[in-house]
């Protein structure tokens, strides 16, 4: 009869900790996790977009930032705030790319759910595409009590949605 011999979980978990603390500060040092502000024009005035991602590259003769992994986004001038896994701004065109799990919040209200999105700047519009057999989802506040001073009549009764996505 042959017996094993098993550590505790604590010591398991010592062990564990002992072996990723050297991996995730060499990680750390070889992909140091950068913040970088870019400047987006709005009305002649010169007004932050920041970024913060695990890893950003920019190519100063396209202007083009790419931004990898965790990106959060921040807006203000456009009161707009955005995460997805990759994030690409396009100083020249004015045109923000984000894919892969893109969340983004207008306005603190209005939001979207896409695997990618394109947002144009100057246009203030989205385009939005969802993963294959997916649908891009969003919400947006409308105040739709009374138009004109008069009180709006209730729209149609609506299919229940299917939310298997």
């Amino acid at each position: 009869m042959t017996t094993c011999y098993q550590l505790p979980i604590s010591q398991i978990r010592r062990f564990g900790l002992a072996l990723m603390l050297p991996a995730a500060l060499l990680g750390a040092l070889t992909f140091p996790t950068q913040v970088q502000t870019a400047t987006a024009q709005a009305s002649g005035d010169n007004r932050p977009l920041t970024i913060r991602s695990d890893v950003q590259e920019y190519n100063a003769n396209t202007e083009v930032i790419t931004a990898r992994g965790n990106v959060q986004m921040l807006y203000p001038a456009r009161q707009l705030q955005a995460t997805a896994a990759q994030a690409q701004y396009f100083n020249r065109e004015r045109r923000i790319d984000f894919s892969g799990n893109v969340y983004i919040l207008q306005q603190g209200v209005n939001s979207m759910r896409a695997e990618r999105v394109t947002y144009l700047i100057d246009e203030g519009r989205f385009v939005a595409l969802p993963q294959a057999n997916r649908q891009v989802e969003s919400t947006y506040m409308v105040n739709d009590t009374e138009i004109g001073g008069q009180a709006t009549t209730p729209a149609p009764a609506t299919p229940s949605l299917n939310l298997s996505n």
